[in-house]
């Protein structure tokens, strides 16, 4: 199944994704649809509205998640682009839902910096409760899959060791358009083309197979520290590509079209403009 959070009538609705419509799954967001221990059974049987899926105005795909846990250094070229060792445990970062926004939403440059930077991401969705989580367990509770933009504020993420405040900016970072069921994609660590283009240029392209920390080990992983709720999202990292480690370094001004997408999965379209 593909599902999504579409926006509609001044709110939103849980959907799935049937052809060329968008089913009304009876819950106001994914994140409240997930949280029913049956929720892939009440998504597969819903038979509500149905909207267009042209021009659908999708929000992020788990618009309130309890947490966003992000992985820096998981592909060994950008480790190496980064001039970084390979890590012998996941490197863990966090955003905040406000930094979200929707698959197909415009990205506002900061007017603090002129170092921003694009992230293409496989992200894993939890469809259940896990702490301490066996290979199993980890496994049973990816709900799916979905695409995220990692848009990072350099010079900022750069002023000290820790990363955070290049990463958590306001309605910066676009994740959608569905969830993606495993069973779609090859299972729960799935190899899949990641491709950034901005403004129709490759910048980034890589295989999520080539993850150092694949999603299971992820989840296993942090899950031994923090419990992990139904609709909390895990950022796995970034390939090569970056802007900030080219020569010369390449960033985004405004008006570029950065387009984020994971085959099978879809793809996150946003336009970079200057902030109100």
């Amino acid at each position: 199944m593909k599902l999504a959070t579409l926006r509609v009538d001044g709110g939103t609705r849980a959907v799935r994704l049937d052809g060329d419509v968008l089913v009304d799954l009876g819950y106001p967001d994914l994140g409240a649809l997930l949280a029913r221990q049956d929720w892939a059974a009440v998504a597969a049987a819903a038979t509500g509205t149905t909207w267009p899926v042209q021009d659908a105005d999708l929000a992020p795909v788990v618009p309130d998640p309890s947490k966003v846990i992000c992985v820096g250094h998981n592909y060994t070229n950008h480790i190496a682009e980064m001039g970084r060792e390979l890590p012998e445990y996941p490197t863990l970062f966090t955003k905040f839902a406000d930094t979200l926004v929707g698959p197909n939403d415009p990205i506002a440059k900061p007017a603090e910096t002129d170092a921003l930077d694009w992230e293409v991401e496989l992200v894993v969705v939890i469809g259940k409760p896990v702490r301490r989580a066996s290979q199993d367990e980890a496994a049973a509770a990816i709900a799916g899959f979905t695409v995220m933009n990692d848009i990072s504020v350099r010079d900022w993420q750069f002023r000290t060791v820790e990363w955070s405040q290049g990463k958590i900016w306001d309605s910066s970072t676009p994740v959608g358009p569905y969830l993606v069921t495993p069973d779609e994609v090859g299972g729960v660590r799935p190899a899949l083309e990641v491709t950034t283009l901005v403004d129709d240029r490759v910048m980034q392209r890589d295989d999520t197979g080539a993850l150092l920390f694949d999603p299971v080990h992820l989840v296993r992983y942090i899950s031994t520290v923090i419990r992990l709720n139904p609709g909390d999202l895990i950022a796995t990292g970034t390939p090569a590509g970056v802007g900030h480690a080219r020569d010369p370094k390449v960033y985004l001004t405004g008006g570029e079209t950065v387009v984020t997408q994971i085959a099978g999965l879809g793809r996150c379209t946003n336009r970079i403009v200057a902030e109100s």
